[in-house]
């Protein structure tokens, strides 16, 4: 019954030209539970499953209104190298977040570095972000899921208290990196619709590699890659953790194990 409440609540938003999350004078309908515009064509959208989630999805929509400069799949993996040893250089930050030196940063840990650095984030939305970062649930950000928060911090806040805190934990020379995993989610991204799908992924693919009949092959194994939940439709965040291990970030990890 509460599912139901709920998707009743959701079809009134979705009617209503005042809802405050929906674009003022415009007509919106409800196609497989999502909201449409007047004049697009039927297609499946995705509702946030969080808050996070949603102003992921806005902020990309705002980026990739602008566009990308990427045009194949094969030009980022040419930047892998040089991406790879860009992330690793963050490890410097996390050591300097990681305050007991226990190889992971936990949420009292992250809220301190926030407001040290003066991000503008509530405490809500750093519980959100350590959540949604600690992919292993473990109560812990190790080194890869800390690179992901930070491209998510990179993404979600451009203010000029956000990038003096950047400036301060010597993000400006991460940036154009960080830049570059936008500018590749933008370019998967074909509808625009923050979410990657896997036609798109096929479509991505198929632009690089034409001709080759394992082309679809790969970009299957790609999405199934970055498809952590396993929904069909994947976000920034997802992608990020995949991409993180294409590079070989992970390696670090294993070669401090090895090491301990």
């Amino acid at each position: 019954m509460k599912a139901q409440t709920q998707l009743t609540n959701f079809t009134f938003l979705c009617l209503v030209p005042e809802a405050p999350f929906l674009n003022p004078g415009s007509v919106y309908y409800l196609v497989m539970g999502s909201a449409l515009g007047k004049g697009e064509s039927p297609k499946k959208a995705w509702i946030a499953e969080t808050k996070l989630e949603a102003k992921m999805v806005e902020a990309m929509q705002r980026r990739e209104s602008q566009g990308s400069s990427v045009r194949s799949f094969n030009t980022i993996i040419l930047k892998f190298p040089k991406i790879d040893e860009s992330l690793r250089k963050c490890k410097a930050i996390f050591e300097q977040f990681d305050e007991d030196s226990n190889g992971a940063i936990d949420q009292e840990e992250l809220k301190k570095c926030f407001s040290k650095l003066e991000i503008s984030f509530t405490e809500d939305e750093i519980n959100d972000l350590f959540e949604a970062c600690d992919i292993n649930e473990d109560m812990g950000m190790k080194f890869s899921e800390f690179i992901v928060l930070l491209c998510l911090v990179y993404l979600l806040k451009d203010d000029p208290a956000a990038l003096h805190a950047k400036s301060r934990i010597g993000m400006p020379n991460l940036e154009a990196t960080f830049e570059t995993l936008v500018d590749t989610f933008v370019f998967l991204d074909k509808n625009k619709d923050g979410y990657v799908s896997k036609s798109e992924m096929v479509a991505a693919i198929n632009e690089t590699t034409s001709g080759e009949r394992s082309s679809g092959r790969i970009a299957m194994k790609r999405f199934e890659e970055m498809d952590w939940d396993k929904n069909g439709m994947v976000n920034f965040k997802e992608f990020l953790f995949a991409f993180t291990r294409w590079v070989g970030i992970d390696d670090v990890e294993d070669e401090e194990n090895a090491e301990v």
